[in-house]
């Protein structure tokens, strides 16, 4: 009877003639009260908020009882227009995700069918410089050799747009935008769920400014100054992140008056950070140079390779037509399997995740950072919560975090220190 005079006190104190009721089972019987409740209410859904209450648990099998009211925020809290915004950009985050994952699925496909329709082509041609070397002087020779070096000429076009374009490392690009726009739109939703009150206009100048950052690090267009360069000169990790301060004001959620911080906390995140800079973003820079160089060399080669094939189809029955023969089918060959190589095994893809995992590391670096460097400790993500996080996004438990800032701090060489993360 206790919970619901509890709840009876909480909706008198409004006066009002019309009713409402709460239900709730206890072992087998079921029980109904009925209380007033006000007749009018503004209610708007845009800033209507779900307000939770869980009170002690009643029954035998300890379930709990949760009261859910839907609670208006009053008129010095909520902005409609703001609250209106919010779920504005909210709205374009979902179409950004759909978007971005359509468009990477014809990207990939783009990737699949280029590759297999200038493997035939260039596979044809080879052949039908094979079949001019044996036929008859005349029309038959002629035809063959025009055909090869017409399909040769075609493929060295189709190849150097190909590798300028880099198809996998487009696709790669857009389900990383995808997924970035997913988690970004998991956040709002957060926001709206938790908040203590409807949208602020910081709120949504944030989202916005985080849409925009992402719209500029995912760029969709495929020529211009707006696409990512496909064989930068320096590999840097990918950015996705505003420039502003990577931690927002957070509540503090902890009792204690160091909302769960300490001296051996800040410590151990100093040294994780150490470990992601030294081992984990460097290893992860030097695989997507290595990645890039090699990117390079096929992208150069396959197209030079077909090149030389369409110059020595064309030479075919002179003189030295058996020099021009072989020449013809051999770099045909070679460039197939330079073009198989580097769009099937999907080179620029590979060098696309070694840029996003290191840019994966800097982020956590930098939140780590901007937490710890505050001296206002309630300005920082509670302590507690903020170790979990680290330890997920590592693929760690806290004790064997704990252990890697431990063996950080102990080891007198970079050599000797363990990767920070588990995940990749």
């Amino acid at each position: 009877m206790s919970i619901i005079q509890a709840s009876s006190i909480i909706m008198f104190s409004s006066s009002s003639s019309s009713s409402s009721s709460l239900c709730f089972s206890r072992g087998r019987g079921r029980v109904n009260a009925t209380i007033n409740a006000p007749k009018k209410i503004n209610f708007n859904p845009l800033i209507a908020l779900s307000k939770h209450q869980e009170y002690p648990s009643m029954s035998s099998g300890g379930r709990r009882i949760l009261f859910t009211e839907n609670v208006a925020s009053s008129d010095h809290d909520h902005d409609p227009e703001v609250a209106a915004k919010f779920y504005a950009v909210m709205e374009a985050v979902a179409d950004r995700v759909e978007m971005h994952r359509n468009i990477g699925e014809q990207r990939n496909n783009w990737n699949n069918l280029l590759l297999n329709s200038i493997n035939a082509m260039t596979l044809s041609a080879a052949t039908m410089t094979g079949m001019a070397a044996i036929a008859a002087n005349g029309g038959t020779l002629l035809a063959l050799k025009l055909s090869s070096a017409v399909l040769y000429a075609s493929v060295t076009a189709m190849l150097a747009a190909m590798n300028v374009i880099q198809p996998s490392q487009l696709a790669e690009e857009q389900r990383n935008a995808s997924r970035l726009f997913k988690q970004l739109h998991r956040e709002l939703q957060t926001v709206v769920a938790l908040g203590s009150s409807s949208p602020t206009v910081c709120d949504v100048n944030e989202a916005t400014e985080r849409v925009s950052a992402l719209d500029k690090a995912f760029p969709l267009p495929l020529l211009g100054d707006k696409m990512i360069e496909k064989f930068p000169n320096v590999v840097e990790p990918a950015v996705w992140w505003t420039d502003q301060k990577i931690m927002r004001l957070s509540k503090r959620r902890g009792n204690d008056n160091n909302n769960g911080w300490n001296l051996k906390l800040e410590e151990e995140m100093r040294n994780i950070v150490g470990v992601l800079k030294t081992k984990d973003m460097d290893d992860y820079m030097k695989l997507g140079e290595k990645a890039l160089k090699l990117n390079k060399m096929l992208a150069i080669s396959g197209p030079i390779l077909t090149g030389i094939a369409a110059i020595g189809s064309a030479f075919v029955g002179t003189t030295n037509g058996s020099l021009a023969v072989m020449v013809g089918v051999m770099c045909g060959a070679i460039a197939s399997v330079v073009n198989t190589f580097e769009h099937g095994g999907q080179i620029g893809m590979v060098f696309e995740m070694y840029r996003s995992n290191a840019g994966f590391f800097k982020l956590m670096q930098e939140t780590i950072e901007s937490n710890v460097n505050e001296r206002d400790v309630e300005r920082r993500e509670n302590g507690q919560v903020f170790q979990t996080k680290v330890a997920l996004q590592l693929g760690r438990s806290l004790s064997e975090l704990r252990h890697l800032a431990a063996s950080a701090a102990s080891s007198s060489s970079s050599d000797e220190e363990e990767f920070a993360s588990k995940l990749f």
